[in-house]
């Protein structure tokens, strides 16, 4: 990988940007090699969660320029392909088997908000500026929107994505598009403490819990939600997970699939 850096630890992969002199922005390249590495850890069995973390002063700053000057000449045709690779990468984020924390030690920009967004979770630093610049340059962020209003809500989205504005962390965590705002020095022991929480649970539990949310969530409560929920529960219940999760409690024991320490 030319733009990512790759660290797998005790259960933890780490997903770095590694593109500091262009503030993380991403390209056609970068999009490829997101979707690449994150449909691999997905099938991995030693990884249990996936930081999404980026190097430099910011965590994404949106499209390259260079990318963007190429676009500019783009028939319909070639925008298409291109808004396809890039709707490619975010739903492979999304929708990873691996529970995934963005680590936004900087500020985040137009698409980079589709990276924050597409991960279960996002832990902002408490200097980070947010902004969906779009509509300052006559475009709209199409593409990254399903997954920023998921994390913001259609109310914040309407202000944000209308008027461009920079908004800071302590709103990105009132609008519920961040979960946790800490200082510089606290950034990366409250993300290894949410890994951590990750790592420790049922790996086939936590999975199905992601999958669960996306299903659910927006849903009308009808017969046919109420049944797919019982049919779930009790699904995981005679699995073998669930099984050794209740007599491990039972027993007052630690469950079979906690790593080696």
């Amino acid at each position: 990988m030319n733009h990512l850096e790759l660290d797998c630890k005790a259960g933890v992969a780490t997903v770095t940007l590694n593109r500091p002199d262009v503030r993380n922005a991403f390209n056609d390249e970068v999009i490829a090699e997101l979707t690449t590495c994150f449909q691999g850890l997905g099938t991995r069995d030693d990884v249990r969660c996936i930081v999404l973390a980026a190097k430099g002063a910011a965590f994404c700053a949106g499209a390259d320029l260079n990318w963007m000057k190429r676009m500019a000449g783009y028939t319909r045709e070639e925008n298409l392909a291109d808004a396809g690779a890039l709707a490619g990468m975010l739903q492979t984020i999304y929708a990873c088997p691996k529970p995934t924390i963005a680590r936004v030690q900087g500020d985040v920009y137009a698409g980079g908000t589709g990276l924050v967004a597409a991960c279960d979770m996002a832990v902002s630093v408490d200097t980070a500026g947010y902004c969906l610049s779009e509509v300052k340059l006559g475009l709209i962020p199409a593409t990254i929107s399903p997954y920023v209003i998921r994390a913001m809500g259609a109310r914040a989205a309407h202000r944000y994505f209308l008027t461009a504005e920079r908004f800071d962390a302590a709103e990105a965590l009132r609008i519920g598009f961040v979960h946790e705002v800490v200082t510089a020095a606290e950034l990366d022991s409250k993300v290894a403490e949410l890994a951590k929480t990750l790592v420790n649970a049922g790996p086939e539990a936590v999975r199905l819990c992601k999958t669960l949310v996306q299903d659910v969530a927006g849903q009308e409560i009808s017969p046919v939600l109420r049944e797919m929920t019982v049919q779930a529960i009790a699904d995981i219940r005679v699995s073998d997970e669930g099984r050794e999760g209740v007599q491990s409690f039972l027993q007052k024991r630690k469950p079979n699939w906690l790593l080696p320490a």
